[in-house]
């Protein structure tokens, strides 16, 4: 039976996502030979699956999920196509980890709200530092790195702290609890931009606030309602190369695409387990360095220039991935 092609905008507009498939545990990354072979001597029954994703980072070859449900570091491994994790019993321990993100160098710093800090691993997967204590942080759920500062959502806290990365002393406190310009009540999900523009999920006042690298506030995008440009429970978000910023809706099960001025370009998704449905989708991550691994599941007419994932916490579909690109057809 041929595989369903699910574009974004639906034809007859111009395709530009087209949504390529779905990552639910070791088997959707077997080969076409590992797959005959298990024809021929039956599936492998003790292959990892991913169990509650709720945030997602990436390197070459590889990608990073938060498993809220195992409270573990999941690496998906596109080269050997298999699953590890990434754990520590000593310093590095998780406890409750929330938010990734992975530096250009393969180093990942995580959120991790039991801890009340954010660990840091290097490329060899290695322990080096953590930052923050009890006594500077409540809630850390996200983090976001850019040049020498080290940004840190706090919920409880109901700001966004800034290190500085080489002596981890906070040196900057971004929003403070209200409904205002520039203001912040349980803030869940951050991301900087190329330019060290910090982006805010503003959860519970329903927006976007972006801030630029002093922290000094810019604009707000989206509003309360359930109307498109709308919001009803934001999650995960993230900007691509361009300034297009997607921010993921566990309310509306889509994802919306703003540009930098914060008006609605495209939502895509819609709720359900079919081809590119979401099911409490979570985390977003955009990823340039990946787009070998996924060629072969784009359509011949379609160029995909950048993926993008976006992590479902409930239904059979885990982590689906998109390709964002140009229709090289009629």
């Amino acid at each position: 039976m041929a595989r369903e092609i699910v574009f974004y905008p639906e034809p007859p507009e111009r395709p530009r996502l087209q949504f390529l498939t779905t990552i639910s545990s070791e088997r959707n990354l077997e080969s076409k030979s590992s797959a005959f072979q298990q024809f021929l001597l039956g599936p492998n029954l003790a292959a990892d699956v991913i169990g509650r994703p709720y945030d997602v980072g990436s390197s070459p070859g590889k990608i990073y999920l938060v498993d809220r449900e195992h409270d573990k570091i999941l690496i998906v491994d596109l080269i050997n196509q298999n699953f590890s994790g990434l754990h520590d019993s000593r310093r590095g321990a998780f406890r409750a980890p929330s938010g990734i993100w992975v530096t250009g160098d393969d180093v990942k710093y995580i959120a991790d709200m039991g801890r009340k800090q954010v660990v840091v691993y290097g490329s060899g997967n290695e322990f080096l530092r953590a930052y923050g204590n009890e006594k500077l942080l409540e809630k850390p759920v996200d983090v976001a790195v850019h040049g020498e500062r080290v940004y840190v959502c706090d919920m409880g806290r109901h700001q966004v702290i800034v290190f500085d990365k080489n002596s981890g002393t906070p040196v900057k406190y971004i929003g403070m609890i209200g409904a205002g310009e520039g203001q912040l009540y349980r803030p869940t999900y951050i991301t900087v931009d190329v330019q060290g523009n910090l982006f805010v999920n503003d959860t519970f006042n329903f927006r976007i606030q972006q801030f630029d690298s002093e922290g000094k506030f810019i604009q707000t995008i989206g509003f309360h309602g359930d109307q498109h440009g709308a919001m009803a429970r934001p999650k995960g978000l993230d900007i691509d190369r361009e300034g297009h910023l997607y921010i993921a809706d566990a309310a509306f099960e889509h994802v919306q695409i703003f540009n930098d001025e914060g008006r609605l370009l495209l939502f895509f998704g819609g709720p359900g387990i079919g081809p590119g449905n979401m099911y409490l989708p979570a985390g977003v991550h955009i990823d340039y360095d990946n787009v070998e691994f996924f060629t072969s599941y784009a359509d011949k007419e379609f160029k995909v220039k950048y993926l993008l994932y976006v992590c479902n916490m409930s239904g059979p579909n885990k982590l689906n991935v998109y390709g964002y690109g140009d229709w090289l057809g009629d």
